[in-house]
């Protein structure tokens, strides 16, 4: 494993999961697990574990967040979709009344229009029967 110590005169490269002195990460393919190596010549062993223990704390502390956080949006969305559905029953039944009062209206223009050409016919009638 590349290493950012000088040994034997030979320079191994700087490692980007290295901590302060002692403690490294090693990246794996498995996701799942997280690798440390501790090297107790260059470290202090306590020091390292507390300093786990808090990065392990906060990691907790975050998840917990993540987690109200998600339940926080997943009740806000319940309640927009509620909303949602509320506002599309309302809006058909709208749509209902409208159509209603389209078609009770409309056969009412039939009725006007009937009864103004019944008025015309009666007006041409008596027009042409006094003209003569």
């Amino acid at each position: 494993m590349a290493s950012s110590s000088h040994r034997g005169g030979t320079y191994y490269g700087a490692d980007p999961y290295r901590s302060r002195e002692g403690l490294s990460t090693r990246p794996n393919t498995n996701f799942d697990e997280i690798q440390v190596r501790i090297d107790p010549v260059h470290g202090d062993l306590d020091y390292e574990i507390s300093g786990l223990q808090n990065q392990v704390r906060r990691l907790k502390n975050v998840a917990s967040e993540i987690e109200s956080e998600a339940k926080n949006q997943n009740e806000f969305i319940n309640q927009l979709q509620m909303t949602l559905i509320k506002a599309q029953a309302g809006a058909k039944n709208n749509m209902r009344k409208l159509n209603k009062s389209i078609i009770q209206s409309g056969s009412s223009h039939v009725l006007h229009v009937v009864l103004f050409a019944l008025f015309c016919v009666f007006v041409v009638y008596m027009w042409s029967k006094f003209s003569r």
